[in-house]
């Protein structure tokens, strides 16, 4: 294990079950420990993250074996949380931080496993890999090569893949899970079209929780609202439990 700083809180490295883990501390945890799980991409736009370290909030990641959301990278991702419940007492659910492909596995991860999860939110997530990595819309992301090594999938096998992020939203709405999203209304690599706006869609139809923020005039990056984070961090405080 090693003690290092990050963005001025302590952060331990370690290793578990042959991966690394990264737990992040705040100065003062608030009352009931509550964390955030970033799912992917840990350090990439952590404006968000440093502001809710700021206010008692742990932050924690664990790395996956391809960005591309393997079922192992799931389990381990629950083994990881109850580790983290029973070992430092986090609090038993998590808010997952999911950019792009980290936004596919906080949908999935959710889906899976909602006993861990209090909220979600989520930053031009993939959520349809058929746009993005396949390229079959209007999304010019050019991943498939990629995805397809990481995964071994055929693009016949993509067609008739039915394990899509959009394919959980049932499940994220039966264990009535909110869920903030931000996206950019000029993403062509992973366009809210083709993703995001699906689940908003759903969720707005059916009665689910969800706030969608975009932002004008703005591609895949930067993901969160860098002028101003307040609308996330009040959304998680909210629904925290």
């Amino acid at each position: 294990m090693t003690e290092t700083l990050w963005n001025g809180f302590k952060k331990i490295e370690f290793e578990f079950e042959g991966r690394v883990a990264i737990v992040v501390f705040p100065e003062k945890a608030n009352e009931d420990k509550n964390w955030l799980f970033k799912t992917e991409y840990f350090g990439a736009f952590p404006d968000f993250e440093i502001e809710m370290l700021k206010r008692g909030w742990h932050l924690a990641f664990i790395a996956n074996k391809t960005r591309w959301c393997l079922d192992e990278d799931l389990d381990l991702k629950a083994r990881f949380a109850e580790y983290l419940h029973k070992e430092y007492g986090l609090y038993q659910k998590c808010v997952p931080v999911g950019m792009s492909c980290g936004g596919m596995f906080a949908c999935k991860f959710a889906a899976k496993y909602p006993e861990y999860i209090s909220a979600l939110y989520i930053d031009a997530p993939v959520m349809n890999l058929l746009s993005c990595p396949g390229d079959l819309g209007i999304a010019k992301g050019n991943m498939l090569g990629e995805f397809q090594k990481a995964t071994g999938m055929t693009m016949s096998e993509l067609i008739c893949y039915r394990e899509h992020p959009i394919d959980k939203m049932h499940l994220l709405l039966e264990n009535n899970l909110p869920i903030m999203l931000v996206y950019g209304d000029s993403d062509d690599i992973v366009p809210y079209l083709e993703n995001g706006a699906i689940l908003e869609k759903y969720y707005r139809e059916n009665g689910g929780t969800i706030i969608a923020i975009g932002k004008k005039d703005c591609g895949h990056h930067p993901h969160g609202l860098p002028d101003d984070c307040t609308p996330i961090i009040e959304f998680v405080e909210k629904y925290r439990k």
